[in-house]
């Protein structure tokens, strides 16, 4: 290790009565010296969640390009036979065989399941990549690392996409772009958020789904530019990514508490002077940094604290499970993230039932979704997470369950559809407040692997979530509630993390905790002698 690393994590005081180093945590120093949210978290926060759109492009893209176009009789007598026989039976498709998959390799009919089945795919890589890369982005690859490979890997594999020689070269490349996209958001979302003081985190943090939101509506109007040829509509869609990976990323910082906990004080410390600087702001010299878990008796004392090893610089998925302080933590989030997703990626699909313009119904459902991020933005900051997420999924699961119990029969298909836009206005904001709160339920070592791990039970909802919407008309609204419901009363055994500090390493999370039991039980004890 570097002379300087260790100078700034070793407390010193001279003989003669001198002043000692103030060593602080991140948040401590952001707080105190560098500010929560100025103009460097500003502008760091839109070029970093910019990748969400990214995201979302690569995602959605597969309504437009394997959508079934409209069909026209060529026929002189205009009599056609059967639809599933094409061109054969006299039929043509009205926008060119270029305009979709679907319409250039004859998926239709009997073959039709394979539109579901490169769906499923897409999500399998996303399930894999989030995993691999929510591991990378903790140990040596970095945050900003990632997201520089996978926004890169997204464009190459999304352009190669676009030549498919056929359906089998499609599905395979759509699973290696799932397996580079899975992981954007994660990464985007980690790095977004962790230069953030506490105070202005989480609705913060509650933002980055406009970016997804916008993502989307753009790609119905980008599609609608595009609606003759699908090749040249995943071209258009790629190159946004590969613009990000080149020309953005140079611009944005790594994050400082990435750089703590792999025993770089010195990168950490100048990433939060450049805060301050841009800020309007100035750390004093005399502030040094320190990780969550180091005794504050050492400091007292002048005593040199131990920097953390290199296998706790970084953690695993089962550094998450094998602790005591976490293990809960991370069985109820994938659970919940799992039915979250189910309920989500259901009740949107919806859209293609609508029977109404495809762009325009994508366009105005993303848009749509955004009135549930500015409600529970507003209300994160004075009731916390833990009763958001409760009320907005029992709210989706309520509103579900009333849908499934009404016949779409004369006015009361109305009733039932304002149901389901209540159920995924609920769902939504859950969706958006889970990123948040999973994020401060552990400590930066295992951070985005825990995200990676939840975000693969997320695609496992997504996956599924097309068999639950084939199930009939209200059978899916039935399963969509409970499964709402459940989740709901799921989050009642996660712990608040409201105004608490995000923890860097896992002994500084369990340390935390064991003196918020002990000041828990000893205002309980002040409470009973009164």
């Amino acid at each position: 290790m570097s002379t300087d690393a260790e100078a700034l994590l070793t407390v010193t005081r001279d003989g003669g009565g001198g002043v000692a180093s103030r060593r602080l945590s991140i948040d401590e120093a952001l707080a105190q010296h560098a500010g929560e949210f100025g103009r460097w978290q500003l502008r760091h926060f839109v070029l970093v969640s910019a990748a969400w759109a990214l995201q979302a492009l690569h995602t959605m893209v597969i309504i437009f390009a394997d959508r079934e176009p409209a069909m026209a009789c060529a026929a002189r007598d205009g009599r056609c036979g059967d639809r599933c026989a094409g061109g054969a039976a006299g039929w043509v498709w009205a926008q060119g065989s270029a305009s979709s998959t679907v319409a250039e390799w004859g998926l239709v009919c009997g073959e039709r399941y394979k539109v579901g089945l490169v769906q499923a795919i897409f999500f399998a890589g996303c399930m894999i990549g989030a995993g691999v890369f929510g591991h990378l982005s903790d140990s040596f690859l970095g945050r900003k690392g990632s997201l520089q490979v996978t926004c890169f890997l997204s464009a190459i594999f999304g352009i190669l996409t676009a030549l498919s020689p056929n359906y089998w070269a499609y599905a395979a490349l759509r699973l290696l772009t799932g397996f580079s996209n899975g992981a954007v958001g994660i990464c985007s979302f980690v790095l977004a958020t962790e230069p953030i003081g506490p105070a202005r985190r989480g609705a913060a943090g509650m933002s980055t789904y406009y970016f997804y939101s916008g993502g989307i509506a753009a790609l119905a109007v980008v599609a609608a530019l595009f609606q003759s040829s699908w090749r040249l509509l995943y071209v258009a869609t790629s190159l946004p990514s590969l613009f990000f990976a080149l020309a953005v990323a140079p611009f944005f910082s790594e994050s400082p508490r990435w750089y703590l906990v792999h025993r770089r004080p010195d990168d950490a410390m100048r990433v939060l002077r450049a805060i301050a600087a841009t800020n309007g702001r100035h750390i004093p010299d005399g502030v040094a940094l320190k990780l969550d878990d180091e005794d504050e008796d050492d400091d007292s004392a002048g005593r040199k604290v131990e920097v953390p090893s290199a296998s706790s610089s970084s953690g695993t998925i089962l550094d998450a499970f094998v602790s005591r302080a976490t293990r809960a933590r991370l069985v109820l989030s994938v659970l919940i993230y799992f039915l979250c997703s189910v309920v989500y990626y259901g009740l949107s699909l919806n859209v293609v039932n609508l029977k109404t313009n495809l762009y325009i119904s994508v366009a105005v459902n993303s848009l749509a979704e955004m009135p549930s991020y500015i409600i529970t933005t507003l209300l994160l900051r004075h009731y916390g997470r833990k009763p958001l997420a409760i009320s907005t999924m029992l709210l989706s699961g309520v509103f579900c369950t009333v849908a499934s119990l009404i016949a779409g029969v004369g006015a009361m298909r109305a009733v039932r559809m304002a149901c389901g836009v209540v159920g995924i206005f609920g769902i939504a904001g859950t969706y958006n407040l889970l990123t948040v709160y999973i994020t401060e339920l552990f400590p930066t070592v295992v951070r985005n692997a825990v995200l990676g791990c939840v975000s693969q039970a997320s695609q496992i909802g997504a996956i599924l979530a097309p068999m639950v919407v084939v199930l009939g008309e209200r059978v899916p609204f039935a399963v969509f509630g409970v499964a709402a419901t459940v989740g709901g009363l799921l989050v009642f055994y996660l712990p608040e993390t409201m105004n608490k500090p995000l923890y860097d390493t896992m002994a500084g999370l369990e340390r935390g905790e064991r003196e918020e039991s002990r000041t828990e039980e000893v205002g309980a004890e002040e409470k009973f002698e009164i």
